[in-house]
């Protein structure tokens, strides 16, 4: 082989891996492994905007974007967008689990788990271990429940640990934005 067929040969391969790559994901994406994303698809359908109010605090009003990212892999959640307070979730799969890194404005990023096995319409994740957490005992998200009661609402609760404990738990009832008309 000469020196100058060499790259001709390079950019033929490079042309044939993405069908490759396709052939390797359309069958996963058929039968039995479409049921063991079930919980992460619920995840994708959150895409949009939400509004809601923390329940308690009857005069806040909360506004949150979802968004499918990364060829469908991630789904990015951006809690208060554009404040000084926003923060940004990411879930994805993790083999049959889903795992939840927190970008939390604390400036910690913990990051927790959901089991691959269904439990109602609820999804909880529980915590693994944080980045930038210089000790257990400093404030962190530990716990995160998403629950899906249909289409377009649902509830979120948000466990702070310090001090080796539950400090506080925050609720946010969300219901999809509904285009203005």
């Amino acid at each position: 082989m000469t020196i100058r067929a060499f790259p001709a040969l390079i950019l033929l391969a490079l042309a044939c891996a993405p069908s490759t790559g396709q052939d390797v994901r359309d069958k996963k994406e058929d039968g039995k492994e479409t049921a063991k994303n079930e919980r992460f698809e619920q995840f994708k359908q959150l895409a949009g905007e939400w509004v809601g109010k923390p329940q308690g605090k009857d005069d806040m009003e909360i506004r949150v974007i979802y968004k499918v990212t990364a060829g469908g892999s991630a789904v990015a959640e951006t809690l208060f967008p554009g404040t000084d307070h926003e923060m940004v979730t990411v879930i994805h799969r993790d083999g049959d689990d889903l795992l939840l890194t927190h970008y939390c404005h604390l400036g910690n990023q913990p990051q927790m788990k959901a089991p691959g096995k269904r439990d109602g319409n609820s999804v909880a994740f529980k915590f693994v271990r944080a980045t930038n957490l210089k000790s257990d005992k400093d404030p962190h998200m530990h716990d995160a429940t998403y629950t899906f009661v249909d289409n377009d609402t649902f509830r979120t609760e948000w466990t702070l640990y310090q001090d080796g404990k539950s400090a506080s738990v925050f609720l946010f009832d969300l219901k999809r934005k509904q285009a203005d008309k």
